[in-house]
Formats: structure tokens, sequence, C-alpha cells
């Protein structure tokens, strides 16, 4: 029996039942056995009982998920964390069950084989216990960072990709690495890279246009896949001359270069793709014409002024590790996740130190229960978040 006979039928029983209801009630108030009041409660209970649920669109599946969440459990969602260890231990499964974590980051500490990562993986998802599964990510961009490179087919660096001259390579490359990654069970990939130019070999290209069309490729090969992405490290890295894994570095570009050159490749992607399929990562380096203060992992006038709302982003805004020097040696932990927050991130990334994971948890928990961070500001990132996930995990 197909669908529609199927529907048609349960309606056919349903409206018996009620005739039936009707006729037989009506005998028993006619009767006096029954008050008229009983009869249309029992009538309208059972219509309720055998009334065909309409199926929930998607929106309204996200809300009645996110409405169900404790804030403990929205906190968790908002942020990723890295773990310890090639199992799922004691440590890593109480940061899950304790935190609520939405998402974790693997890195070659935590991966041996591809057979113990897809084991790894599975438990993780298994005892996580949260209203959706989590994000596993990993940075396999090519070249000098990849993860477990004697058992996976390591990407050629960027650069090198670039310089081929043919942007299908980049979007074949994503495809090999969509396709192995997805196996361990692994959802989210950090990569590509839409700096444009850079001191080391990580991006496509110091031509703007080289670097969009690389990008574009390489978002189409994971869009083939159904494989999360991520375009790093915006507003863009390539102009900087210190790693921000060590410390603050501004970039004194003007904003108008910034605009016709860096901001180039992310720009396409916002305009051209479905904002639930891919992450920005925020970078840590300060941009004075952009924001006077503060880096751009916790600026309001970068992630919020002009990913939101001139650039028109709908997606999933992600901070890089809060643990670099960039940020770390600058302010505390506690502070850090609030303000990235409070300024526009959805997600807070912290690799390594569980104390430090816990420490942004707590802080941002906190400033929900004091309004310093409105359930309002909190509800819009978590629905993005179970938005992405019901598109691409479930």
């Amino acid at each position: 029996m197909n669908v529609a006979n199927k529907k048609t039928r349960i309606f056919c029983l349903a409206a018996a039942m009620l005739f039936f209801l009707a006729i037989v009630g009506g005998g028993l108030y006619a009767s006096g056995l029954m008050s008229k009041e009983t009869v249309k409660k029992i009538a309208e209970d059972k219509s309720k009982s055998l009334e065909l649920e309409k199926p929930l669109t998607l929106d309204e599946k996200v809300d009645k998920i996110v409405a169900a969440m404790s804030p403990a459990e929205k906190i968790g969602q908002m942020m990723m964390i890295g773990i310890k260890g090639r199992d799922a231990n004691t440590d890593s499964l109480y940061m899950l069950h304790e935190y609520h974590m939405g998402g974790i980051v693997l890195f070659d500490r935590n991966m041996e084989s591809k057979e113990q990562v897809k084991e790894l993986t599975q438990r993780l998802q298994e005892d996580a216990a949260e209203k959706v599964p989590l994000f596993i990510a990993v940075d396999e961009e090519g070249g000098d960072v990849v993860r477990m490179a004697n058992s996976l087919t390591s990407p050629p660096a960027q650069l090198a990709l670039g310089r081929t001259g043919d942007s299908t390579v980049a979007q074949n490359w994503a495809v090999k690495t969509a396709k192995e990654l997805k196996a361990m069970g692994i959802n989210v990939n950090f990569a590509p890279v839409a700096d444009v130019g850079s001191n080391d070999n990580r991006s496509y290209s110091r031509d703007v246009d080289t670097v969009t069309e690389f990008v574009r490729s390489a978002a189409n090969g994971y869009e083939q896949e159904n494989m999360i992405y991520s375009l790093k490290h915006f507003p863009g890295i390539g102009k900087g001359q210190m790693d921000s894994h060590i410390d603050a570095y501004k970039i004194e570009a003007e904003r108008k270069l910034l605009e016709t050159e860096d901001f180039v490749p992310f720009r396409a992607i916002i305009d051209e793709k479905d904002p639930a399929n891919y992450f920005i990562m925020v970078s840590h380096l300060n941009y004075p014409s952009l924001d006077e203060k503060y880096p751009a992992s916790l600026s309001r006038k970068i992630m919020t002024g002009i990913l939101r709302e001139d650039m028109k982003y709908q997606g999933l805004i992600i901070t890089d590790d809060m643990e670099m020097g960039a940020v770390a040696k600058h302010y505390d932990f506690k502070e850090l996740g609030v303000r990235a927050v409070d300024a526009g991130a959805d997600i807070v990334l912290v690799c390594h130190e569980y104390e430090h994971e816990t420490d942004v948890y707590n802080g941002l928990l906190k400033a929900l229960q004091n309004g310093d961070i409105s359930q309002e500001r909190i509800d819009a990132s978590v629905k993005r978040i179970v938005m992405t996930k019901l598109r691409h995990l479930l």
C-alpha cells in the first residue's frame, strides 16, 4: 500500500469512528445516560487522538528541539572542544555528559588508524546523548596541515593546487578528502583556506580571482559529498606577518583594500552557496581599519557588522582556537567566550586543555544566567547550529 492510500484509509477510519461515536453518543444522550457535555468532550478527545499529524517543517523541528533544551545544553551546543586520547575515555565522556558539548575537533593525538577513528567517533556520537548529533571536525587542508598522514590520502598544499591553474583539481581533492573523512565518522572539515596570499603554502594564490575560483571549486566538491566545510580565516590573514598561534598582530591594510582583495573569496561563497552547508572561521588578528580595539574573533563590527549585516551571511560563525596566543595571552578564558558570542560568534573553538574548555563554558553559562548575554542571542546561534545538524547529520 502506498503512502497516499494509507493516509486515505486512516482518514476514512477516523471519520467512521467519529460518526459511530456521534451516533452512539447521541443515543446515550437521548436516553439520558450521558450528558451533552460528556458526549461533546468524548468526541473532541477522540478527534484529537485520531487526527492525522501534520508533518513539521524544518524550521518547526528546529524550534521544537531548541525549546526543549536547557540553558546548559544550549551553551554546550555553542562549543567545539578538543579531547585527549584515542578512545572515548572517562575524561572525554565527562565533558560530553557534564557540559553537553556540541562538537569535537580531532588531532593526531586522537587518530591512529581509520578503524580506530571510526570506532572513536561512533562511541562519541552514541555517548553524547544530546538532542542532536555532534559536529566532529578535523583540519585536513593539505600540505603541512593534515591529520594522520600515514593512513589518509593527504591532499597537496593549496598553493600547489593553485599553481596548476586548473580549479577542478580542488574539487576533485575535496571529494576524495570528504569521502575518507566521512567514512571515519568525521562530518566537518576546517577547509578550504580562503585567504588571499600567505607566508606559507596554505593559500591557493596571491591573486584574488584565482583564490576565489579554487575556493568555489573546493566548496563544490565538499557539497557533492554532503560534507560540511569551513572557509577560513575571515576577514583574511594573507597580509599577516605573525602567526596568531604566537601572539597578536595588526594588519594595517585599509578597508577598501581588504574589501577588494581579502573579502572577495568569502563574499563569493556567501552570495552563491546555501549558508547551511558551511562555517566561516574568524581569525584572531587585528584589523584597525575595521575595528580599532578588538581582534576579528571578538569584534562585533566584523562578525555582526560585516559578516551578518553587510554580507548578509546567515550561516555558522566559528572562532579560531581560543588557546592561540593572539587572544589567550590577553584575555581570561572565562571572558573570551562571552566576548566572542556577544560579538556574533555561534561556536567557540577550544582545542586542547579541559580546564580552558570548562572556563569558557562556565563563563558563557554565567553570562546567560546573569543576563549579560540575552536568551534571544543564544537561541539565534543554537537554532543555526541545530538547523545545520538536521540538514546534514540526520
